[in-house]
């Protein structure tokens, strides 16, 4: 009898501590997805107390007569991939670099991860900034011809511009991802690839980098997700210009949104977004873990 009350006031002590969580997440996460689903289900201009309901044909019109979404898209793996590639590729270069004893290390770890606790939306105004005045002035000085480019008015150095400024201030994030899987790897199996005559060059790939695979993954599932979502970086850089060829997905979703007060049909664009992005992450997740068994 003692143990049976026990239980029961452990199971209402368990109760009486997560309730006030559940009821939190159910009122943050689960009830504004279950009214994401039925928005997009109506024609709606977010004021009308009674949406319209029209079924599938939101996602009809996206898939089959929505141009800007296909750009959208396109623009959006484009930018994906090369943000994936190009963030961990010299985030692990610098993450070398700055995982030698030199004197100024820390200070360089700083530097480079200084810009990450800046908004994006913020380092977007900055060198907006510096692209159409800063750019300008040096063009004058030194009369260097890339500073005279439109780099926010000819469509694929917009591009260039808002990957560039994506990677320069996140890059200090992962740099320090990688850092600390440097720091992971044991020193006894560099010095015995060292014995085995093994350079610099074949003892990273040989058995640096494989043992790097927990970090690999940890980032690249952060830069797929943060570049599938990208759009305050474009907010504030281009504003989708020049001529809407720097729409990203989620650019165009808060466009026909909170702009053309499409609230049903954004809300179906942010549906198939919210689909797109469980999906990807759960195959890269997936492979990548595998990887690291392998590995």
């Amino acid at each position: 009898m003692l143990r049976l009350g026990r239980k029961r006031a452990e199971k209402l002590e368990f109760g009486i501590f997560t309730l006030p969580i559940l009821i939190s997440v159910i009122a943050v996460f689960y009830y504004p997805f279950i009214m994401t689903i039925r928005y997009s289900l109506t024609k709606w201009n977010g004021i009308s107390k009674h949406p319209k309901f029209i079924g599938l044909d939101n996602f009809k019109q996206i898939f089959m007569g929505d141009a800007n979404f296909t750009h959208a898209a396109w623009f959006t793996v484009k930018y994906m991939i090369l943000y994936i590639v190009l963030i961990n590729v010299l985030a692990i270069l610098l993450a070398l670099v700055l995982d030698m004893k030199l004197k100024t290390t820390n200070w360089l770890r700083a530097a480079f991860f200084i810009p990450y606790i800046l908004s994006l939306v913020i380092v977007g105004f900055i060198w907006k900034f510096i692209f159409m005045q800063g750019f300008e002035s040096l063009g004058q000085s030194t009369g260097w011809g890339v500073f005279a480019l439109s780099w926010l008015g000819e469509p694929g150095l917009a591009f260039i511009s808002v990957l560039f400024v994506s990677i320069w201030q996140s890059i200090g994030f992962y740099m320090v991802i990688y850092i600390a899987g440097l720091q992971s790897v044991p020193d006894d199996l560099k010095e015995a690839a060292t014995v085995d005559g093994a350079g610099p060059v074949r003892r990273f790939f040989n058995v640096t980098l494989p043992l790097l695979a927990p970090s690999i993954t940890i980032s690249v599932f952060m830069a797929l997700t943060n570049s599938i979502k990208v759009f305050d970086v474009i907010l504030s850089l281009t504003g989708g210009g020049p001529g809407g060829t720097t729409y990203s997905v989620a650019y165009d979703i808060y466009r026909d949104t909170f702009q053309n007060n499409l609230y049903g049909y954004g809300t179906a664009k942010a549906l198939i977004l919210f689909v797109a992005v469980l999906i990807i992450t759960i195959i890269q997740l997936t492979l990548f873990k595998r990887r690291e068994v392998e590995a």
